[in-house]
């Protein structure tokens, strides 16, 4: 049934016609509105690419999602910007801090004092670091050019990173569907394990 299913997937030339636009979409959507999984996105489009004939699939990947992912963040700095600046903030401001923990905020405003933006290569890589960060950046009224600068080899080395995850996934099977699956799997495993082991030892904390 998979074998049949596979058949009847479009050719490889739609295939990148649609799938690159989707994937900077979502990867930039991802950044701006953090509640998509775009370290999955980026290791699946790595798996799919890796069974494709084109030599320069892989390498076209990993420009779109780095760009995505730059441009999410730079939208969600100047939105995060115009909150700072305002008197009443902004929503855009209001769901940053509520995705930063008071004790991980804390924690990317010390790290922002020793490291400066090199932090925010860390906190890309990091599951859950990025929003600390960022809103500790929003908070010492660090210049967006200041940001970009340090946001540029953050964006690529994440998506080296979680495309690095793909080609192993891909590596790994035969078919393309089962290192799709294995991608999703680990990516969402190192995403999550840190939020399930910060829940168990309050819990056993408390």
């Amino acid at each position: 049934m998979i074998d049949e299913v596979l058949r009847q997937l479009p050719t490889e030339s739609t295939q990148q016609a649609v799938g690159y636009p989707t994937l900077f979409l979502l990867v930039a959507v991802g950044a701006l509105v953090p509640v998509v999984p775009t370290g999955a996105l980026v290791s699946t489009a790595a798996v799919v690419t890796l069974h494709q004939t084109s030599p320069f699939a892989l390498l076209v990947v990993f420009a779109v999602a780095s760009c995505a992912a730059f441009l999410g963040d730079i939208c969600l700095y100047w939105l995060g910007q115009r909150g700072v600046r305002s008197r009443n903030g902004s929503k855009w401001l209001e769901a940053i801090t509520r995705r930063a923990a008071p004790e991980r905020l804390a924690q990317a405003q010390r790290k922002l004092d020793e490291h400066d933006t090199m932090v925010l290569v860390l906190s890309r890589l990091v599951p859950a670091g990025r929003i600390p960060v960022m809103l500790a950046c929003l908070l010492g009224r660090m210049p967006l050019k200041q940001f970009a600068r340090g946001d540029v080899p953050a964006c690529l080395a994440w998506a080296a990173t979680y495309q690095l995850i793909g080609i192993l996934g891909g590596s790994l099977f035969a078919e393309p569907w089962e290192g799709v699956l294995a991608a999703v799997v680990l990516t969402l495993l190192i995403s999550g394990t840190p939020a399930l082991w910060r829940r168990l030892r309050a819990r056993m904390a408390g």
